[in-house]
């Protein structure tokens, strides 16, 4: 295979549309309260420093690694790493990393989409102003019921999955290109709004102090292992979803400078939903560290008793339905294009066939919230195994062995091809970081999110 293949599926129309397609990929429900809530808890600005850190230590290398398979392979991720694996002579079981990277992705979108549709049933609550003056009982049990019902679930996921369909249907360009180049500068444009709108809440400096003010005594081993995890996870590693976007790269691009884009405005996503977040709910009063409840719960109480807080209400779901849908695409694209170079059909069958077995497979989620509460998986429920399956044991294998395979399986002179690294020396940094530190350091967060280290 000399030098990249060019891809049967299309190619991204600039650098810029491959930065807004992968930043979209990895901005998700969880950076809009996930990582404000777990660096308020972990030392503020002292976590944050932290993360960046592994942010350049880990996932920017495992990320270049991603986008180079993908370049050099021009494939699925299974075809991709399977050739690659042939060029280098390598082992051909090295090709089940590419199998498990696409069904990662494929089961992450079949309960994503019930949460997502979550959001796209709180748009519609926070519009009719089903929060206005409503107690936290009150809307506790708004949550309660809408986990209650099948019906409205199905519904919301139903019309999730189709959007996300309607989107990957269209292609590269026509479609996933078109819907990046609105969701993301909208996603930034509703960020800076609810920004704007938590400065006049009077708790701005409070939100801030919570967020950025460095407390070194609350850092612990933990708050590393926790600060590495979300390095890695926040960036969509080891579902195969960025290395199918990297096969869509031209040649010209540099993998390095787009990647260090990519993760800063991955980064200052996260950054902002926090300085909109926490001002919001120190001025009601309300519980930080809410998890899941901080949107579902903690937040609709707070939009319920301030002005206008029907409109930010609206504006923030929206805001969470534009992340899930900019990671939705590219959770079900792997899929879709092994469809295609498999059974030789068109985009619009393989995503007909790939949608309607990921909704299928969606409903055990929205089973799962209730006539099938009680049954478990490994004491777990059918959502619950699905989420410890792939974000602890799949993804961080995955992402352990993509850095395994581009460090040391493939040969330097097809890495440095596609790399295109000014110096010699910024290659053996890479190297060095994608072979032995970004290894270890996903090897330890794997051990620990098992229980067995920190």
């Amino acid at each position: 295979m000399a030098n990249s293949k060019k891809s049967m599926h299309g190619a991204w129309s600039s650098r810029f549309a491959f930065i807004l397609a992968a930043t979209g990929s990895a901005v998700g429900l969880g950076n809009i309260w996930k990582f404000p809530y777990i660096a308020g808890e972990n030392g503020g600005g002292a976590f944050v420093i932290v993360y960046l850190l592994c942010v350049a230590a880990i996932g920017i290398p495992i990320m270049m690694a991603e986008i180079m398979l993908g370049r050099r392979g021009g494939q699925c991720p299974i075809n991709t790493i399977k050739a690659l694996a042939k060029e280098a002579g390598a082992n051909e079981n090295w090709k089940y990393l590419g199998w498990m990277g696409t069904l990662a992705g494929f089961l992450i979108l079949s309960y994503y989409s019930v949460i997502a549709g979550w959001s796209l049933s709180y748009v519609v609550k926070a519009f009719t102003g089903s929060f206005s003056g409503e107690s936290a009982a009150q809307i506790n049990t708004l949550f309660t019921e809408l986990k209650a019902s099948q019906g409205e679930q199905i519904f919301w996921h139903t019309f999730f999955i189709v959007a996300t369909m309607s989107v990957v249907a269209r292609g590269v360009e026509g479609g996933i290109e078109k819907a990046v180049r609105f969701l993301m500068p909208s996603l930034f444009v509703l960020l800076f709004l609810l920004v704007a709108y938590a400065m006049t809440t009077g708790y701005y400096s409070e939100g801030l102090a919570f967020l950025f003010k460095p407390d070194f005594s609350e850092l612990t081993a933990n708050s590393i292992l926790t600060a590495m995890g979300h390095a890695f996870f926040t960036l969509s590693l080891g579902m195969g979803a960025i290395m199918v976007y990297g096969a869509y790269l031209p040649k010209d691009i540099s993998i390095a400078k787009t990647v260090f884009w990519i993760a800063g405005a991955d980064t200052v996503v996260a950054l902002l939903s926090g300085m909109a977040i926490f001002p919001i709910v120190f001025s009601n009063g309300l519980e930080a560290g809410a998890g899941e409840g901080l949107i579902f719960q903690t937040l609709p109480i707070a939009f319920g008793n301030m002005t206008g807080g029907w409109l930010f209400g609206v504006l923030f779901f929206v805001l969470l339905v534009f992340a899930a849908l900019s990671s939705a695409i590219s959770l079900i694209e792997p899929a879709v294009t092994w469809v295609i170079e498999k059974f030789t059909v068109t985009r619009n069958q393989a995503c007909l066939a790939m949608g309607g077995a990921v909704w299928l497979m969606g409903l055990g989620t929205v089973f799962s919230f209730n006539s099938w509460a009680d049954v478990t998986f490994f004491g777990l429920t059918f959502f619950g195994f699905l989420d410890y399956l792939t974000a602890n044991l799949m993804l961080p294998i995955g992402g352990f062995l993509i850095a395994i395979f581009a460090g040391r399986v493939m040969h330097d002179r097809h890495t440095k091809e596609e790399l295109n690294l000014k110096t010699e020396k910024h290659f053996e940094i890479w190297t060095y970081l994608v072979s032995y530190v970004a290894p270890a350091a996903v090897f330890i967060v794997f051990l620990s999110v098992l229980g067995i280290f920190g």
